[in-house]
């Protein structure tokens, strides 16, 4: 036998250095960072496409919140935080970009490196980025953010940090994470975390909710004043550092936001009418042809404008909790599904033109394709052929109803899956094999009326059934409780989905978490099938791979049943103020995201 020869330890430390360097060769410092391919803006672009460079500075704005605030902390778990507050008032190391699938420039940072492989990245922060008090954003703020949002911030930001393997400060202003795998999407999902200021939370509690100290930010806005659960006023800096950056030119340009809370959405939208707020979004179709009449919009004080995206319609509903019997047999749920009458309700709720959601990707070109799975989104499945739900390789399409309000046709097919699971009508009542009836329940925040006129109708359904359904209101912080303790066993539902969907699937259907409270995955999906195709789908090095993963991804979840479906939003309805202007003729693709009004509106007096 021919002896082996092994390289020696001084050989193997020189391939490793020579690695490295080639490594590090091959990254340098980019002024923004995509998905796939390279940033659509060059390193000298004068401003976001979608954004007016010339748009003037001031104005005063309100918006409308329905529950209230406990707490000025929307970085950690406990207590309830105005959504707006991460959006307006923090900045990350990048900024994205909402006229590219996934791409980011640089913000805080002002420029990113990093290998082919993605095995790490380098940011280089900006000598002038400041927080709002006026001291310097630092490598050890950007260190200790990253470290603390990881243990002890909110669910949502906790499992990139076992992700990371080290991170460490690479010079004066350069910071660098190295991932324990690579992973084409982290250096992204680390440019776009939160930087908070570490001095504030010396000798502190960074998990105490409250409403004593709001973290210090260096965005645009600060907080001026506030009443707990009725307002929160915020103005615009007018020390704030970055107001000059190219990503930054045409937005944030009102001098004051303020937000007032209401019950529910009537009284907010009556609050509306009244003039006492600036602008109000509409997702009910039906709602913007027949109410909004009122004589500020006939005088053309309050402008009706009509956005369109080319977004994924993410997915709108009901949700089920598949670790309560009896929402863990599928056979259930899709009778669940098959009760509820779209056509019906649709046509009562919004005069039948919002379309309806036909799986989680719909509305673009990431959704599953009809009829059967075929090449590469076929070979991605088909190892997982004995525990995916019917329909996910042969084809799946969710019930049409016959637009009557009885829907006989459906219940007839939902029943005969029923007797299949074991249930069957006694006495009226639709029981099991040890006698016991079937009692549902949904739980829904007080101000959600909508929803509630959608399950007063189906339960008339479910009634034809044999079963009982009721509904639990309760307010914001109940439900907030409520739903991290997993304790529902079905509620109302939203996900919002991007064109680039990433590591955030993990979170919202992957099994690692499925059990854990505070969980995002609400249905408590735990799929081998759905973890490969988050995997297929992170792992892929070309957007077709990408785009093969992420439909089979959608066929998965769509036919797991998991949901019940509502209308799509693919149009975002505004009303406003005639005072308040918007770049009309420079949409974004995704259309009025959460960042789009009010990042790029301004105010203009006639």
């Amino acid at each position: 036998m021919r002896p082996r020869h092994f390289p020696s330890k001084r050989a193997l430390t020189s391939a490793f250095a020579l690695f490295f360097l080639a490594q590090t060769a091959l990254a340098t410092p980019q002024h923004g960072i995509a998905m796939y391919g390279d940033p659509a803006l060059p390193p000298d672009y004068q401003a976001l496409p979608y954004a007016n460079p010339d748009a003037p500075k001031g104005g005063r704005v309100v918006f409308g919140n329905t529950g209230g605030f406990d707490s000025l902390n929307p970085f950690v778990q406990k207590g309830t935080a105005p959504w707006q507050l991460r959006f307006w008032g923090y900045e990350s190391l990048m900024g994205r970009s909402w006229d590219e699938p996934f791409t980011l420039y640089g913000l805080l940072a002002e420029s990113v490196d990093t290998p082919p492989d993605r095995s790490w990245v380098e940011f280089t922060l900006r000598p002038e980025a400041r927080f709002s008090d006026g001291t310097p954003v630092t490598v050890e703020d950007v260190i200790w953010s990253y470290e603390t949002l990881g243990t002890q911030g909110h669910l949502r930001y906790r499992g990139f940090s076992s992700q990371v393997a080290k991170i460490e400060q690479t010079g004066p202003r350069k910071v660098r994470l190295t991932f324990t795998a690579p992973d084409r999407e982290l250096a992204l999902i680390a440019g776009m975390r939160p930087i908070l200021k570490k001095a504030q939370w010396e000798g502190k509690d960074f998990t105490a909710s409250g409403l004593s100290e709001a973290p210090i930010g260096s965005g645009p806005y600060v907080i001026s004043d506030f009443e707990a659960g009725r307002f929160i006023t915020l103005k615009r800096n007018p020390d704030y550092w970055g107001h000059d950056l190219a990503f930054r030119r045409g937005t944030q340009n009102f001098d004051e936001m303020r937000i007032e809370f209401y019950g529910d959405a009537t009284v907010l939208f009556e609050a509306f009418k009244a003039g006492a707020l600036s602008a109000v979004r509409e997702f009910n179709a039906e709602k913007w042809q027949s109410q909004y009449d009122f004589p500020a919009v006939e005088r053309g004080d309050v402008i009706k404008t009509e956005i369109p995206n080319q977004r994924p319609s993410g997915m709108t509903g009901l949700v089920m909790n598949t670790r309560h019997a009896p929402f863990s047999d599928w056979r259930v749920r899709q009778a669940l599904i098959l009760a509820f009458n779209f056509d019906y309700i649709n046509d009562t709720m919004t005069g039948g033109v919002q379309p309806r959601i036909t799986s989680y990707f719909s509305n673009s070109p990431l959704a599953m394709r009809p009829g059967p799975a075929t090449g590469r989104v076929r070979h991605l499945l088909e190892p997982f052929a004995a525990d995916l739900p019917p329909g996910a390789l042969e084809g799946y399409a969710l019930p049409q109803g016959d637009g009557t309000a009885r829907n006989r046709a459906n219940l007839r097919a939902a029943m005969a899956l029923l007797n299949q699971a074991g249930w069957h009508v006694v006495d009226g009542e639709l029981r099991d094999a040890d006698g016991q009836p079937m009692r549902l329940s949904v739980l829904l925040r007080q101000a959600d009326s909508e929803m509630q006129r959608v399950v007063d109708l189906y339960t008339q359904a479910l009634r034809r059934l044999g079963i009982e359904m009721v509904t639990s209101t309760v307010d914001d912080a109940q439900y907030t409780t409520r739903t991290a303790a997993l304790d529902f066993d079905m509620t109302s539902f939203r996900r919002d989905l991007s064109l680039s969907p990433g590591n955030e699937q993990r979170l919202y259907w992957g099994s690692a978490d499925a059990n854990q409270q505070g969980s995002r995955n609400l249905m408590g999906v735990t799929s081998p099938a759905v973890d490969a195709m988050i995997d297929a789908m992170l792992t892929s090095e070309t957007s077709e791979d990408f785009t093969a993963a992420t439909r089979a991804l959608d066929r998965a979840l769509t036919a797991g049943a998991y949901v019940i479906p509502i209308w799509a939003y693919d149009v975002s309805r505004i009303a406003h103020v005639r005072q308040m202007k918007y770049p009309a003729d420079r949409l974004p693709i995704y259309g009025d995201g959460v960042e789009y009004m009010p990042d790029v509106w301004w105010w203009q007096e006639d």
